[in-house]
């Protein structure tokens, strides 16, 4: 144990002039022309997900399956202990790329290809590392688009997660820019194009058949099926802390000041971050489509089509694509689900299906092309797959 001297200090404040030509202001994020294609970025800080932090996100975000919340229901399943929450796992990848990716970014345009690859348990540790794919330049003038693939590894250096989304950013037209780090030519960055699902040997024990209901098994499941979900969430000011507890410092999401001076919809009060919009939705569905999930196979075709703030209520409908029984191939019998995923905000899920019926479940940005109009109060879409235990 090193043993250092010290002492009380002496105030110098006072008697120390102010040099008003050595101010530095930190400017964080990149515009458009700082991206180049094929470039990674190695994201600083990461996150210990310590078993508090990950229970809290799963109740906070209304997650209703044992297996982030029960160690002894976890492990009697096959797991090392309860895991961390999917939808924990993805916000804290995203948000650790912000200062990286889009803190400068007018909006966040899609997700894709989001795949989870290995169980995270409470005591692990997740990183992000981003590569860009391709830079959409639409001139000076106009925002362009930044398509980017990140990873997520644990402190193993093991791909836990990767997936893919798309940035709207604009150039820097005379602002003043950052000094970001410089990219890692090199860098460690282990993506895969065949991407392979790593759990333990699963089980199907006894004893916990009243952890879940009855109705939410695999044979519970048909193509054509639509879930209305019948509770709400009001996101109150709670976002805020939220958004940069796992990790993201955009500003627009909790700076006053900042979302003030933007214009459009995106302006005025503080936007709340999507990710977490994402796992409050997912949370609204959970104890009727994924309370008996095993594993979660993913996301893809994901929009934000409206902004949500501080004292919206989210609601959700589930509506069930395809069903495909996957026998034992999972270790326990078990079969996937494809779900289409849509999120609304200030009306009744039951509301809004009596109003809009199957134009709910065509994407917002098809709308034109089929002479529809684009609903102000959808806010999300995405398609998932699920693997349900069967009964």
């Amino acid at each position: 144990m090193a043993k250092i001297p010290t002492s009380p200090f002496a105030e110098l404040g006072p008697k120390t002039p102010v040099e008003t030509g050595t101010v530095k202001r930190g400017i964080y994020g990149r515009y458009l022309e700082e991206f180049t294609e094929g470039a990674i970025f190695e994201h600083p800080r990461e996150l210990t997900i310590d078993r508090s932090f990950a229970q809290e996100f799963a109740t906070t975000f209304m997650e209703a399956n044992p297996l982030y919340l029960s160690a002894p229901y976890a492990q009697a399943h096959g797991f090392k202990d309860l895991l961390v929450s999917p939808l924990m796992v993805f916000n804290v990848a995203l948000s650790l790329g912000v200062q990286n990716d889009s803190e400068k970014a007018l909006a966040n345009l899609g997700y894709y290809d989001v795949q989870f690859l290995k169980p995270v348990y409470p005591g692990d540790t997740l990183s992000a590392k981003t590569k860009i794919i391709k830079i959409d330049d639409k001139g000076a003038d106009k925002p362009g688009i930044v398509h980017v693939r990140t990873i997520c590894l644990n402190q193993n250096k093991e791909l836990v997660l990767q997936y893919e989304r798309k940035i709207m950013i604009y150039h820097s037209n005379g602002k003043p820019k950052g000094t970001p780090k410089p990219v890692i030519k090199d860098a460690f960055f282990p993506e895969t194009d065949s991407p392979v699902i790593e759990l333990p040997e699963l089980k199907f024990p006894k004893g916990f058949e009243t952890s879940t209901w009855t109705d939410t098994y695999f044979e519970n499941f048909a193509a054509g099926q639509i879930y209305i979900h019948q509770n709400g969430r009001t996101i109150t000011d709670e976002h805020f802390p939220w958004t940069y507890r796992v990790g993201n410092t955009h500003p627009l999401h909790y700076d006053k000041l900042y979302s003030s001076g933007i214009s459009g919809p995106m302006g005025g009060e503080p936007v709340v971050y999507g990710g977490l919009v994402f796992a409050w939705l997912c949370g609204l569905s959970s104890r009727d489509v994924t309370e008996n999930v095993i594993w979660d196979l993913g996301f893809t075709e994901g929009y934000h089509t409206q902004p949500s703030f501080s004292g919206d209520t989210v609601t959700a409908i589930t509506r069930v694509l395809s069903v495909k029984d996957r026998g034992t191939e999972f270790g326990i019998p078990a079969g996937e689900v494809h779900l289409q995923f849509i999120g609304l905000k200030n009306i009744k899920a039951n509301d809004a299906f009596e109003k809009f019926g199957a134009d709910l479940f065509l994407k917002e940005n098809d709308k034109k092309k089929h002479g529809k109009e684009k609903l102000p109060e959808k806010i999300f879409e995405i398609e998932r797959k699920i693997l349900v235990k069967k009964k």
